[in-house]
C-alpha cells in the first residue's frame, strides 16, 4: 500500500510543480510582454510549445518511468524545470525563451499528473487509485496558492527576480521525491493477478477509446481554461461578474475530487469516468444560456467538478483497463494526441470566438463532450467492470 507520507510529499510536489511550470505564463505573461515588446502570440506560442515538447518526450518519459521509476525520474524533471526558470529569467530573444519552454515542457512531462500517476502505478499497482485521487487535491489548489504568491513576489522582485525564485521552488520539490517506494509493486504467487479487460478483449480498441477520451478533455480543458472569462464576458456577462463566477471554476475542481475520495471505493474508475461524461454535455448547455447568472455559474462550477473528476480517471482508467507493470509506457504513448491538442485549444478556440463569437466556441465544445460520452458509453459497454476480477492485495 502506498502511505500517508508518501501522498503528502507527492501532493505537495504537484502543488508547488504546477505552480512554476505550466501556470507561470498565466502569472507573468503580461509583464513578459510588455518588458520584451513582443505579441500576445510571441508569448503565449512559447507555453504552446512547451506542451508540445511535453507531448514529444512523453513516450520516452513513460518508459523512464517504468523501468526506474518516480525516486529517479522526478527528482530529473525538477532540474529542467529550474533550468527552464533560469533561462527564462535571462531571456532577451526569441531563440532563448523557446528554448526555454522547451526544456520546461520536457521538465513537467517529468513532473506532474501523469508522472505522478505513472509513479504510484509502479509502486502501487491496481491499488494506487486512492492515492491517485488524493494527489490531485494538492494540484488543484496549486492556482489558488501560487497565483497570489507569484504577484506578490512580481511586486517586490520583477518578472525576471519572481521566475529565479521559481527556479528556486522547483529544487526545493527535488528532496520531496524521496518518500515515494524505491521497489516496484508485485503481486503474491499464490495469488496470481487476472488479465486486465482490454488483455482479454480489443486491446487496441481500449487503447483507442482512452485516447480519444483524454484527447477531447484535453482540449476542452486548455480551451475553456484559458478564454473562461471572455467567453463568459462575450456570452452577455457583465465583466466583472464574469470574474467572479470564474472562481468556481477552482471550486468545482476540487469539490469533484473529494467527490471521489468519498465514493471512489464504491464506484469503478470506468463506472464514473461514464457517469461523468453524462453530465459533460449538461454543462456546456448551461453554458449556452451564460449571459444569465445562473447558467453561468453551473456552467462554471460543473465543469470544473467534471475537469476534476476525469483528471482522476485519466489515471485511473489504465489501472482497470492494462496491465500496470506497463502504465508508463503504455500512457506515455496514448497521452502525445491529448497533449498536442492541449497546445493547439487556447489558438483554436481564441480564432472561433474571433471569427463566430463565444457561443460558437461553447457549441464546438458541446460537440466535443458529446462524443467523449460516446466513446466513455462505448468504453464501458465492452470493457465495464463487471469483465474484471478483483486484484490480489500486495504481499
Amino acid at each position: 500500500m502506498i502511505g500517508l507520507r508518501t501522498v503528502v510529499c507527492l501532493g505537495l510536489s504537484q502543488l508547488l510543480g504546477w505552480g512554476v511550470s505550466f501556470y507561470l505564463i498565466g502569472n507573468f505573461g503580461p509583464a513578459m510582454q510588455a518588458e520584451l515588446g513582443w505579441t500576445p502570440a510571441e508569448v503565449y506560442g512559447g507555453f504552446s510549445w512547451g506542451i508540445v515538447c511535453m507531448a514529444l518526450a512523453s513516450p520516452a518519459a513513460g518508459r523512464a518511468m517504468d523501468r526506474w521509476g518516480g525516486r529517479v525520474v522526478m527528482p530529473a524533471g525538477a532540474l529542467l524545470m529550474a533550468a527552464g526558470c533560469l533561462l527564462l529569467a535571462v531571456t532577451r530573444g526569441p531563440v532563448l525563451y523557446w528554448t526555454a519552454w522547451a526544456v520546461l515542457g520536457c521538465g513537467m512531462r517529468l513532473t506532474l499528473y501523469d508522472a505522478a500517476f505513472a509513479a504510484l502505478a509502479r509502486a502501487g499497482g491496481p491499488t494506487a487509485r486512492r492515492a491517485m485521487s488524493q494527489i490531485t487535491l494538492f494540484g488543484g489548489l496549486s492556482s489558488t496558492v501560487m497565483w497570489p504568491v507569484g504577484q506578490a513576489l512580481a511586486g517586490a522582485l520583477g518578472w525576471r527576480g519572481a521566475v529565479l525564485v521559481y527556479a528556486l521552488l522547483a529544487l526545493a520539490i527535488i528532496p520531496l521525491y524521496r518518500a515515494l517506494p524505491a521497489g516496484r509493486y508485485e503481486v503474491r504467487a499464490d495469488a496470481p493477478e487476472p488479465p486486465p479487460p482490454a488483455a482479454r478483449g480489443s486491446p487496441r480498441l481500449a487503447e483507442a477509446l482512452y485516447a480519444l477520451i483524454v484527447m477531447l478533455v484535453s482540449f476542452l480543458t486548455a480551451g475553456n481554461a484559458t478564454h473562461l472569462i471572455a467567453m463568459l464576458h462575450g456570452l452577455g456577462l457583465a465583466a466583472e461578474t464574469a470574474v467572479g463566477v470564474s472562481a468556481l471554476w477552482g471550486i468545482g475542481q476540487v469539490s469533484g475530487r473529494v467527490l471521489e475520495l468519498l465514493i471512489g471505493r464504491r464506484v469503478p474508475p470506468i463506472a464514473l469516468n461514464t457517469a461523468t461524461a453524462l453530465v459533460l454535455p449538461l454543462c456546456f448547455i448551461a453554458g449556452l444560456g451564460a449571459g444569465h447568472a445562473l447558467p453561468a455559474v453551473l456552467y462554471t462550477f460543473c465543469y470544473g467538478a467534471c475537469n476534476g473528476l476525469l483528471t482522476i480517471t485519466r489515471g485511473t482508467l489504465p489501472l482497470v483497463l492494462f496491465d500496470h507493470r506497463v502504465y508508463g509506457a503504455l500512457t506515455g504513448r496514448l497521452l502525445v494526441p491529448g497533449l498536442l491538442l492541449t497546445a493547439a485549444a487556447p489558438l483554436a478556440y481564441a480564432e472561433v470566438i474571433d471569427r463566430w463569437g463565444a457561443a460558437a466556441a461553447m457549441l464546438m465544445s458541446l460537440a466535443a463532450a458529446c462524443v467523449v460520452l460516446l466513446a466513455s458509453v462505448w468504453l464501458a459497454l465492452r470493457f465495464g467492470q463487471r469483465r474484471t476480477a478483483p486484484a490480489a492485495p500486495p504481499a
